[in-house]
């Protein structure tokens, strides 16, 4: 396995984590053990986010910037769930 493969793993593990947590921390009652959720949440975003950022300064996953009118659409879009 190669350094690609590995973040690319890696980044698909943390997401399934965070999707764990997110769930675990919603449908907790104890709220200690909910605040611990949220913290690991929290720290898997973080770790996330370094992985995502040595990948992306290999080459290994490129954002694609979006153009004005792809940004209002989606504000247009999203804005009428939360009005």
């Amino acid at each position: 396995m190669n350094d690609q493969e590995r973040i690319t793993d890696l980044i698909l593990l943390e997401k399934k984590m965070s999707t764990n947590y997110n769930e675990f921390a919603n449908e907790c009652v104890n709220p200690q053990l909910r605040q611990k959720f949220l913290d690991l949440l929290n720290q898997d975003q973080t770790i996330r986010n370094d992985l995502y950022q040595a990948a992306q300064s290999r080459g290994w996953y490129q954002i694609k910037a979006a153009d004005g009118a792809e940004i209002n659409q989606t504000y247009q879009k999203f804005s009428a769930f939360g009005g």
